[in-house]
C-alpha cells in the first residue's frame, strides 16, 4: 500500500543521467545511470532501446506502473530524450524524478529537491531548456569537487578517487534506497527522512 502525502503527485518516471558507452561506465558523471541500473535489476524491469534516444523500461512498483530511463544522447543533450519520453507518455514534469551527480555535495551525500536551477549541471540545463520548466524533482548524488587541480570537465568523466571508491559505491546503494522510498512514500516524506539524515551526519 502506498503512503503518499496528500500534497504529492506520485512519481511515475525515474530518469538517471549519464553518458552511454563502456568508457564512461564507472565515471562520476554516470552516477544516475548506476542508480537506475540497480533499480531495473531490483524491480525486474527489462530495459530496451527503441522509440526514444534512451534505454528504458516499465514495470509495476507499489501497484503503480513506473518508467525507468537512461538518456543515450550524452549528458549535455539529456533534455532531448527526456522531452521525447514525456511527450509520448504524457507525464507532467513534476512527476518525473531526475537522478544525477552533483559537484556541490561532498562525495557520498545525497539530497532530494522538488525543483530548482541547473547549478552548472549541463544535463539538468538541457532538461530545463527542453521542458521549459525548472519544476521537476531531482535526487542529487554528491561527487565533490576536484582535489588535485583537474578541470571539472575531465574530473566528472573519471572514476572516483581510490580513497572515495567505497563511499561512492555506498552512495549508489543509498540512491537506490531513496528512489524506492520516493516511489513508495512520496517525495515529501522521503525529503524529510533523507535530507534530515544527511543534515544530522
Amino acid at each position: 500500500m502506498t503512503l503518499h502525502s496528500d500534497m504529492d503527485e506520485p512519481v511515475v518516471a525515474v530518469v538517471g543521467l549519464g553518458n552511454p558507452g563502456p568508457q564512461y561506465e564507472h565515471t562520476r558523471h554516470n552516477a544516475g545511470f548506476m542508480v537506475v541500473d540497480r533499480l531495473a535489476v531490483g524491480f525486474g524491469i527489462a530495459m530496451q532501446e527503441r522509440k526514444f534516444r534512451a534505454s528504458w523500461g516499465t514495470g509495476f512498483v507499489e501497484g503503480r506502473k513506473v518508467l525507468l530511463a537512461k538518456p543515450l544522447t550524452y549528458m549535455n543533450l539529456s533534455g532531448a530524450a527526456v522531452g521525447e519520453i514525456l511527450k509520448y507518455f504524457g507525464f507532467p514534469a513534476e512527476r518525473i524524478l531526475i537522478v544525477h551527480d552533483d559537484l556541490d555535495l561532498p562525495c557520498g551525500r545525497v539530497r532530494l529537491v522538488r525543483k530548482g536551477g541547473a547549478g552548472g549541471h549541463k544535463g539538468i540545463a538541457s532538461i530545463i531548456a527542453h521542458l521549459n520548466t525548472r519544476d521537476f524533482p531531482r535526487l542529487k548524488l554528491g561527487i565533490g569537487r576536484p582535489l588535485h587541480g583537474e578541470p571539472v570537465e575531465s574530473y566528472v568523466l573519471q572514476p572516483p578517487y581510490a580513497e572515495d571508491a567505497r563511499t561512492f559505491e555506498s552512495m549508489i546503494l543509498l540512491g537506490e534506497e531513496v528512489v524506492r522510498s520516493v516511489l513508495a512514500s512520496g517525495l515529501s516524506s522521503s525529503m524529510n527522512d533523507y535530507n534530515r539524515k544527511a543534515a544530522d551526519e
